[in-house]
């Protein structure tokens, strides 16, 4: 199995248990190992008092990413610490598309970050995930 066709089994597995991600209104658009995309429409029911995206969703869509991009190469990972900066919001209609990428997998420890963008390219928001690896795979390699 190649790691492209890993990544994307490891990400179907995530994916069909994934009830928050698919809540929110997510999709999954790319994935591969050590970096996943996913973006998400920005709905009314998103918007905070402001009128603008609830910081808790951007967090949300950086985070699920983070969350295929760790757990690419079929071993269980959860977050360990994650930090996120918000540039500018994000408004009603906006596609907002985050890309995750390792920096760096050591051990059971690996660093990520995520890039918010909209629909223009501008940054929304940037996000740094700690991840680390508890055992397990997502799916059974044979």
């Amino acid at each position: 199995m190649t790691p492209t066709e890993r990544a994307a089994k490891a990400a179907a597995a995530m994916w069909a248990e994934d009830a928050a991600s698919k809540w929110a209104g997510m999709e999954l658009v790319e994935v591969d190992e050590a970096r996943a995309v996913l973006e998400l429409t920005v709905a009314e029911h998103h918007c905070n008092g402001h009128g603008i995206c609830h910081g808790g969703v951007t967090f949300m869509l950086a985070d699920s990413a983070f969350a295929f991009a760790c757990n690419s190469r079929n071993v269980s990972t959860v977050a360990q610490i994650n930090t996120i900066s918000y540039l500018a919001p994000g408004r009603l209609g906006d596609r907002l598309r985050a890309e995750a990428r390792e920096v760096s997998l050591t051990g059971r420890s690996g660093i990520y970050d995520v890039s918010v963008t909209n629909q223009s390219g501008q940054r929304i928001a940037e996000f740094r995930g700690g991840s680390r690896a508890i055992g397990g795979t997502l799916f059974d390699e044979d």
